[in-house]
């Protein structure tokens, strides 16, 4: 009997995952209708294999499995099979994720399912090992056993009502809303919005999830970076006033900062921690980690006044400005786990030499350090950063962590301790200019438009808050976004997932549309540039056109691929419509669509995007209340539906230097700063660019008073006085009686 596949044709795709497996023995097919009537030919199953460039267990995967002849053999015989890259297609990854996470109570990359030709799954699972090994079928002999299933009547017919449960029950999953009889007396998705104290209640259940020992959330197994999770604590506690709110929070940031998960000789943040002490991380750079995080960060300066703070978070940015961003501004997608390990570590004889090797760029041994540094800078960096013989890592390597405090050096050395921080200084600075002679990491570089808006948006907010021109990067990476992802030309603007070397490819989610769109309003408040404002505008319209559906009260992950004009090409056989409720490694979009839409609704003169911000919140209410902590966008969104949010509108024709630096230092969490000319006829002008027949409610009848720069500020839909000075005007938010 012919293969399926004749041929691996993963060579003609631009994404850097799957030319990875381009050179495989298995035939690999891009994921694609074509692929699927290849498997409907010749009536086999389809095997899915899902992952991303810098995944540390997709690389062993292939290179015990997929790499080998004769396991390439079983697959190319039995299956058609299909790699995908999950961050061009979050769409497929979600879908079969849902299923596995609905099946085995767990997930991650790679992912691996075999379905039905017509895209169902009746298999899933995660890494499978090349032989049986703990309980887990070796990966060879689970494909036989499937075949020969599939060969059997009786056992097709059972996998293929297997399939059939599974795809509804996560249709039920990720299409969920409430039904007519649900929805309350009007059918609006809900009698009401989630209520005023889902803020508190999601905090408290943070709170009660907290280690107070390391920081983070759970007290076993690995520990990931949940900047929503602290988000919120922060919230509370400036509401609240409770102090174990903050101790959580910064408890957690502190915990971050000292651990292996951040890489304390370059800055920035890797994927998460393998054990509860934040120690040894997966080594891989995220561009969306180094987005997040330095936003929490600098909340966490902001509020609590810890200057440890802001240098985390402009060493993060730093580290994306070095080290991800593109010539011409976007920001790539990641750093590999994996590199060769330099010399010292194998004198051009062992075996590891000429191998990839998970964290080789960044760990240590004390002779690499002695070979740096000179006394008394080697002995002391080796014990501020615990690079001791034997290593807390593999092969004898260190992670670097901040195992003494400068205060403990000092004491030991009968030093001061400006002196040792001199000295660290300058180690630091010669240990990271030899690290930069070793074999580097691998760059995925994609530049995806959602992980793009994550990043402009925290440079954006960080520019008044560090004192650097970081607001000039984020405008940079957004122009970058708008002329090589964007179509202004299209019927609704036309925003593409993936820009790669000059190669786009589309259409853009929800999350593109929803973190750009953010990120473009960040930029307006950032600058007091009314351009990006309507490209967040512009973005926001065009996300309303395609993924909200009024019926059903809620917002989509992907288009409607039934409605007339929106199939593309290559969409496969989705099983579902999916919605982006909880938060994971990034934002909902969900959330983040809703509250963006609130925002935004500040510059509408019709309501609507604030009724469907509502709508959505009010849709998936039960929901939200359910298990707030799981829905930390969501629960932001709500709460800002639910009180209004703060609104700080600045009429100046520049707003002076001292302003910018008070809004960037004060916390005023999800506040809308909205920057407007002195006069009408230079609000007329900006109201003919944007194409605006009115002036919206948040800049109107806000002009300068006597020409000099004014602030008006409202929270809770009740606004202060107009003031030409701005401490004096958020002093009113300290001072102002709570609406009732």
């Amino acid at each position: 009997m012919p293969q399926p596949t004749e041929r691996n044709r993963l060579g003609g795709e631009a994404s850097p995952y799957l030319q990875q497996h381009a050179d495989n023995p298995v035939n690999w097919q891009p994921w694609g209708d074509e692929a699927f009537e290849r498997a409907r030919e010749h009536d086999v199953p389809v095997f899915v294999s899902i992952g991303y460039s810098s995944c540390h267990w997709c690389h062993v995967m292939a290179e015990e499995s997929f790499e080998d002849e004769s396991v390439a053999s079983v697959v190319n015989e039995s299956f058609v099979p299909i790699k995908v890259d999950r961050e061009e297609r979050p769409d497929v990854d979600s879908t079969f994720m849902t299923v596995c996470q609905l099946v085995t109570g767990g997930g991650g990359w790679p992912l691996s399912a075999w379905c039905t030709p017509e895209g169902k799954p009746f298999y899933v699972g995660t890494y499978f090992p090349p032989e049986p090994r703990r309980n887990q079928p070796g990966f060879r002999d689970l494909c036989e056993r499937i075949a020969d299933s599939w060969s059997d009547p009786e056992q097709r017919e059972e996998m293929k009502r297997r399939a059939d449960q599974w795809t509804e029950s996560a249709r039920d999953e990720l299409e969920s809303v409430p039904s007519p009889d649900e929805a309350g007396p009007d059918g609006d998705g809900g009698s009401s919005p989630p209520g005023d104290d889902l803020l508190d209640t999601a905090a408290a259940a943070a709170l009660r999830g907290y280690d107070e020992e390391y920081g983070g959330f759970g007290s076993g197994g690995a520990k990931f970076p949940m900047p929503g999770r602290i988000d919120l604590l922060m919230r509370a506690y400036a509401g609240r006033g409770r102090d174990a709110l903050l101790s959580a929070a910064t408890g957690t940031l502190d915990g971050m900062a000292r651990g292996g998960m951040y890489d304390q000789v370059g800055g920035g943040f890797h994927r998460y921690a393998v054990d509860r002490e934040w120690t040894v991380p997966h080594f891989e750079k995220m561009l969306y980690d180094n987005a997040e995080l330095p936003m929490v960060y600098l909340d966490g300066y902001r509020l609590a006044g810890d200057p440890a703070y802001a240098r985390v978070a402009s060493e993060s940015l730093a580290f994306l400005d070095r080290e991800l961003r593109h010539a011409d501004g976007g920001f790539f997608s990641t750093l590999d786990a994996r590199s060769r390990p330099p010399a010292s570590r194998h004198g051009g004889n062992n075996a590891d030499g000429g191998e990839d090797v998970e964290g080789a760029f960044y760990v240590w041994t004390p002779e690499e350090v002695d070979a740096v540094l000179d006394e008394p800078a080697a002995s002391l960096a080796k014990e501020r950063y615990g690079i001791r013989p034997g290593g807390n890592f593999e092969r004898g390597t260190t992670v670097p962590t901040i195992a003494a405090s400068v205060a403990e050096l000092a004491a030991e050395r009968d030093l001061s301790s400006d002196e040792v921080r001199e000295i660290l200084t300058e180690a630091r600075t010669a240990l990271f200019d030899a690290r930069e002679s070793r074999p580097r990491p691998a760059r995925d570089e994609k530049v995806l438009a959602s992980w793009n808006g994550r990043a402009v948006s925290a440079f954006a907010r960080a520019g008044d808050a560090l004192g650097e021109p970081y607001a000039e990067i984020a405008s940079e990476a957004l122009d970058f976004c708008r002329e090589g992802l964007y179509d202004a030309d299209a019927e609704t603007g036309a925003l593409a997932r993936r820009w790669l070397d000059g190669d786009v490819r589309g259409p853009g989610y929800l999350d593109d549309y929803a973190f750009l769109a953010r990120g473009a309003l960040d930029v307006y408040a950032a600058t007091g540039d009314p351009g990006p404002l309507g490209f967040a505008l512009d973005l926001a319209d065009a996300l309303v056109d395609e993924f909200y559906d009024a019926d059903d009260g809620t917002i989509y992950f992907t288009r409607d691929l039934d409605a007339e004009g929106s199939e593309t090409d290559d969409a496969g056989p989705l099983i579902a419509r999916p919605q982006e409720f909880t938060d994971r490694s990034t934002p909902s979009s969900l959330g983040v669509a809703a509250e963006t839409l609130a925002l935004l609704d500040g510059f509408r003169t019709d309501g609507e995007f604030r009724e469907i911000a509502e709508r959505v919140v009010t849709t998936h209410a039960d929901r939200i209340r359910g298990s707030p902590l799981e829905h930390a966008s969501l629960v932001r969104a709500a709460d800002l539906v639910e009180t209004g949010g703060i609104e700080v509108t600045v009429a100046a024709d520049e707003v002076p230097d001292e302003w910018r630096e008070t809004l960037g230092e004060r916390y005023l969490p999800g506040a809308l700063v909205a920057p407007r000319p002195a006069t009408e006829a230079g609000l007329d002008e900006w109201l003919d660019r944007l194409g605006m027949a009115e002036a919206p409610p948040v800049w109107a009848d806000r002009d300068a008073t006597d020409g000099e720069p004014t602030a008006y500020v409202c929270e809770g839909f009740t606004c202060s006085p107009p003031r030409t000075d701005l401490d004096a005007a958020l002093t009113w938010l300290e001072t102002r009686e709570p609406s009732s």
